[in-house]
């Protein structure tokens, strides 16, 4: 199994910095392969918890190079519950990539553990009689601080079900549990990275060199 790691992230932020500068992305330096990943920013401000600022990904394998490419873009410009990540924001940005692995059918919707799963839960809307589905990353309900019902509750909300919740509606779900692999890193990691193994600090289009 491959393991996220930090070239992956420095692979998603030279995306991100290339497309600010239509520029060509450098090359990767990781393999490729065939893996379920996400890539997720947040955006530190002032010493706060970090902010979600588009986080986009796929259940799927997908050839990890293009996967990260696209989905760093993705999750930055087109998350459609956040504005577009502008390029001055860049020096408060974190990155997180995902790699997904040991997908599980679960009994039920209990059949999890906080902190170690990622579920994604699939169930028919009662009120519309539409199928729905959502997923949350494993470290989502352990950061907020969530119980197994108030993360399902909440996922269910995520997949667009308006309607009361109670057993009965959770009980129409079929959970999918999986685990993953991820690794952080801040922009200004980032720079500090590119300087030690490239020689020159990236340069961004509308922000002062670092």
């Amino acid at each position: 199994m491959v393991s996220a790691n930090r070239e992956m992230v420095v692979y998603c932020f030279d995306t991100l910095v290339a497309h600010y500068n239509g520029e060509e992305v450098p090359p990767p330096a990781f393999d490729e392969g065939q893996h379920p990943l996400f890539v997720t920013w947040k955006k530190v401000v002032n010493g706060y918890e970090p902010r979600l600022r588009g986080c986009i990904g796929t259940l799927a394998p997908r050839g990890i190079v293009n996967g990260f490419k696209d989905y760093a873009l993705t999750s930055a410009l087109r998350d459609h519950r956040f504005p577009p990540i502008q390029a001055k924001e860049l020096p408060l940005l974190q990155c997180t990539v995902s790699i997904l692995a040991n997908y599980e059918n679960a009994a039920n919707y209990l059949d999890w553990e906080v902190g170690k799963h990622g579920i994604i839960i699939e169930f028919t809307d009662p009120d519309y009689n539409t199928k729905r589905s959502a997923t949350y990353l494993p470290e989502v309900a352990a950061q907020e601080g969530w119980t197994i019902i108030e993360a399902i509750d909440s996922l269910m909300k995520k997949a667009g079900y308006n309607g009361a919740i109670n057993d009965s509606v959770r009980n129409r779900i079929r959970l999918t549990r999986y685990q993953s692999t991820l690794f952080t890193m801040h922009y200004s990691d980032y720079v500090n990275y590119v300087k030690t193994t490239r020689g020159v600090a990236p340069s961004v289009v509308g922000l002062k060199a670092h």
